[in-house]
């Protein structure tokens, strides 16, 4: 029987990646398309009916769909989602104050309900009148619930009964702590569990765009979703746990780049239109956050990849001081489109205003700039005061150039407002338009790239001098710019994962010399320790002088461009559960996690239960997350102090973490609600 075709799909930043994917051929087709954000769907249409056409295969013949995804992390980081209602069992007004957990809250509301549980799991008295009193109320001004009880990880009873009450009262969605975390910490385990909640809605509406958009397909087979650590889960426990897809768009690139390389030891940097997200391979994983991973400012209990990201990519905006004798260039960290890219939608305007513009016998202070509308001016505009409204219907709905947009300098102010709401994009130059330039990418606009960096080119320096001799020369510029910041990105990545004192590569001196390989009686240089491994569709064209600058071996696997979708489609289910045995107040052992608390009265017997619950549980989770014949492996971590001569165990900790590969079948072809789990 010969293996199913794969559809892999990556939602990033400024594309939507699609692959058809089947052993042993590996990549059979590929496609790009540009993210609409707005309406992700339209994105995955353009990239998968694209993919299936050059595959030539019939939609029915994909027998699985994994999908990964930058929604979460953008959510979080903008200050996105629905609005949340925390129930705190156990704890205090008090408790909100550690964690980030006042701060993540914001105005969102919180009710606090007796209850909880000791360290051994024994219940305190759980009281639910302030709960009923509020819950109505609450269910008319929020879309989820978060519910976080003290020391649910040693007993969840009570988030469980909670639970179970507000769907019945409420039928909204809810998300307990100990479903998303088995670590102890209530304020940040009640701090993820309300970012979670938000994120619900954000989820439940790109997975149903997806489903409806591969039913229309006839693309009957299971929907999986890339976690934030590398592994797969169903569509559904991604409803049910939306949080735990936070960083799944850059740990699908790493998953890709093991599969891509085989390599089991590598520094990885996957260069978008947007960013640069880098991390180190060891073992054949990337390293995962060992506090949990940090979005948008919050330190949350979600295991996750341990990467950095720059704003450093093919849409980098272009800076030139050019107040000098010897103008410099830096790149990002802000995204703006491309020239060639909002030409290549709206030709004859920028074209020629590009001409008009170098037509003038001085350089204007805003040539080569564009503004554009981004179409979601509702509801993001609202609140909108009187002045950003006049500027932003100037705009219309198509290109102006900045020269004609802005009609005082107080006009850039209210003009960079509008940006940072996401309600105006900005063009310019950029590397991809340094590459149209060069020759050496092709898909926009050519001629507007050139005739931007021919306005840029003819800007005086501080000495009266045109800062380049020609475009070519500047945007060869731009392209040694992004080499040299994508090394300086790498070099940092690399010394924070060796610690010690920390060095900031860009404005070394040392770093510069050894980069530069500049002679000298005392020679610097540097090496890496392990291959670099170029990801993204302009990998090719930067890394290997990346490698060089950095002694390290150049790897651009011929996939480079599309490792996100091949990550999203080779990678595997996982599942982890936490079972602990304690020393109980009357000389015995509790059993705790992964079900209700049992007492055993011998060592031997309270390990034996522990293992046999811990490794059926993760078989159970594995199961859920859709995985097919998983296989269970157990590391015990004990905590057995010598009292007067004699070791005694005070605690263990059963992790039980069970692997397999998804399930290829049917797909249920409904739509499933969150408030129906």
């Amino acid at each position: 029987m010969s293996s199913p075709y794969l559809l892999g799909i990556d939602t990033g930043g400024t594309y939507t990646d699609a692959v058809i994917f089947r052993e042993p051929e590996g990549v059979v087709a590929k496609a790009k398309s540009l993210t609409t954000r707005n309406d992700l769907s339209l994105g995955i249409a353009g990239a998968v009916d694209s993919v299936i056409a050059q595959s030539g295969i019939l939609p029915s013949q994909i027998g699985l769909v994994s999908l990964s995804t930058t929604l979460a992390t953008n959510a979080l980081v903008e200050g996105q989602g629905g609005s949340a209602a925390l129930v705190m069992i156990g704890f205090s007004q008090e408790d909100l104050a550690r964690g980030g957990l006042q701060e993540a809250l914001g105005r969102d509301p919180v009710v606090f309900v007796p209850g909880g549980h000791d360290v051994h799991g024994n219940e305190l008295p759980l009281d639910l009148t302030a709960l009923e009193e509020a819950a109505a109320t609450l269910a008319e001004h929020v879309s989820a619930f978060a519910v976080a009880g003290y020391f649910a990880v040693r007993n969840p009873a009570h988030e469980v009964r909670v639970r179970d009450r507000l769907r019945q009262m409420t039928g909204l969605p809810v998300t307990c702590s100990h479903e998303l975390s088995s670590r102890l910490g209530g304020p940040r385990r009640a701090l993820t569990t309300l970012l979670n909640a938000r994120l619900v809605p954000i989820i439940d509406r790109l997975i149903n765009a997806c489903d409806r958009f591969l039913d229309s397909r006839g693309v009957a087979a299971p929907l999986m979703v890339v976690r934030g650590d590398g592994a797969l889960i169903s569509a559904a426990e991604a409803r049910l746990r939306p949080i735990e897809t936070i960083l799944s768009g850059p740990a699908a690139s790493l998953v890709g780049a093991r599969h891509l390389t085989g390599l089991d030891r590598a520094v990885v940097s996957d260069i978008g239109g947007t960013t640069t997200d880098i991390a180190v391979l060891e073992g054949g994983l990337p390293r995962l956050a060992e506090e949990g991973a940090i979005v948008g400012g919050h330190r949350t209990m979600v295991e996750a990849v341990a990467l950095q990201t720059f704003g450093l990519g093919g849409d980098s905006e272009v800076h030139i001081d050019d107040r000098g004798l010897t103008p410099s260039i830096t790149l990002g960290p802000r995204r703006i489109l491309p020239l060639s890219l909002i030409a290549h939608h709206h030709p004859e305007v920028i074209i020629s205003t590009l001409e008009k513009q170098l037509k003038a016998q001085r350089p204007g202070r805003h040539d080569a700039r564009f503004a554009v509308a981004t179409g979601l001016a509702s509801p993001a505009a609202q609140g909108l005061r009187t002045q950003d409204q006049a500027l932003l219907q100037r705009l219309g709905s198509g290109p102006v150039s900045l020269d004609a947009l802005l009609q005082s300098a107080s006009e850039k102010v209210l003009l960079d407002g509008l940006v940072a709401r996401g309600l105006v994009h900005l063009c310019g130059i950029t590397p991809s338009d340094a590459l149209h330039v060069l020759g050496l990418q092709g898909q926009w606009n050519a001629e507007a790239a050139r005739r931007g960096f021919e306005l840029c080119a003819r800007r005086r320096d501080g000495g009266g001098r045109a800062i380049a001799p020609s475009a070519a020369e500047l945007a060869e510029a731009v392209v040694t710019r992004l080499t040299r910041q994508s090394a300086e990105a790498v070099l940092a990545t690399c010394l924070a994962e060796d610690g010690g004192e920390p060095i900031d590569p860009s404005t070394s001196p040392a770093v510069d010399r050894a980069l530069r390989r500049t002679p000298g009686i005392v020679g610097m240089s540097i090496a890496l320790d392990r291959p670099l491994v170029g990801l993204g569709a302009s990998a090719a064209l930067y890394y290997p002088a990346v490698a060089r600058m950095l002694g390290a071996e150049s790897v651009v696997p011929a996939d480079a461009d599309v490792a996100n979708a091949v990550g999203a489609v080779v990678g595997e289910v996982r599942a982890v559960v936490n079972v602990v045995v304690s020393i109980s107040g009357e000389g015995g052992f509790v059993i705790s996690g992964a079900g209700e608390n049992r007492l055993a009265s011998e060592e031997a017997e309270a390990m034996k239960q522990a293992r046999q619950r811990a490794r059926a549980a993760a078989l159970a989770r594995a199961a859920a997350a859709g995985a097919n014949d998983a296989v269970v492996t157990l590391e015990e971590h004990l905590d057995r102090p010598d009292v007067e001569g004699s070791p005694r165990l005070l605690e263990a900790r059963i992790v039980a973490t069970a692997v397999g590969r998804p399930r290829v079948a049917a797909r249920d072809m409904g739509a499933v609600s969150p408030s129906a789990h």
